[in-house]
């Protein structure tokens, strides 16, 4: 059998049709990466919010706002407990913050709380943005008594509010004491004037038990 002979004509449309499939499959990857990348780019701008250009890309995107998020509002979200398995520093560091955060003046014991406080701050002092971070967590450990007191006070640096919390402390002791010893001044004076009304009412007593048998003896 003699071979199939092409002609030029034939050859021409089998590569016309072998680059138009080619092209078509070029076409469907180029709009899928087009479709991807835009779908990309949507879920970048939600998700951050941005207003400002990129500026690799020259997109523009939303800058979303900073919000400090302090210590106190991360506890307030209320994390998950340690687990253990982050190493020993780094359940030392979490028992000495969680000490840091539960400590409060024990009775009147100013001077203890202090000291502590002042060890634990410096020891978990990524705590602390700011010098009024420190003030604040200070000032909400003191009792009752005083706490109000130094809170109008608005103390400036640590020092001043220890200053300040050791002279109320120190006010309030020495008026506990005066009233306690005024107290028992006038506990001891009131036993005294007791005693001695019955002293003198045992005298009475017994003067009109003298006067009442001599009496009698007399009439006998």
């Amino acid at each position: 059998m003699a071979p199939r002979r092409t002609t030029r004509s034939t050859a021409d449309q089998e590569t016309v049709n072998a680059t138009t499939v080619t092209n078509a499959q070029l076409q469907a990857m180029i709009n899928q990466g087009v479709t991807a990348a835009l779908a990309a780019r949507d879920a970048l701008r939600s998700t951050n919010g941005d207003d400002s250009h990129n500026s690799k890309t020259g997109v523009r995107r939303m800058e979303r706002a900073t919000c400090e998020c302090t210590y106190t509002d991360f506890l307030k979200c209320q994390p998950l407990p340690f687990k253990g398995t982050e190493g020993v520093a780094s359940l030392s560091q979490w028992k000495l913050e969680m000490e840091l955060w539960d400590l409060k003046v024990k009775g009147t014991d100013l001077a203890s709380y202090t000291q502590r406080y002042q060890e634990l701050a410096l020891l978990c002092g990524r705590m602390f943005f700011e010098e009024s971070d420190k003030i604040e967590k200070y000032v909400g450990g003191l009792p009752d008594m005083i706490h109000g007191s130094v809170l109008a006070s608005k103390p400036k640096t640590m020092q001043e509010a220890i200053e300040i919390a050791t002279e109320l402390m120190d006010k309030k002791l020495r008026t506990f004491a005066e009233r306690e010893t005024a107290s028992k001044r006038k506990f001891e004076n009131t036993s005294r004037n007791t005693q001695n009304q019955q002293q003198h009412s045992n005298i009475r007593q017994n003067t009109g038990r003298v006067y009442t048998a001599a009496f009698g003896e007399k009439k006998q």
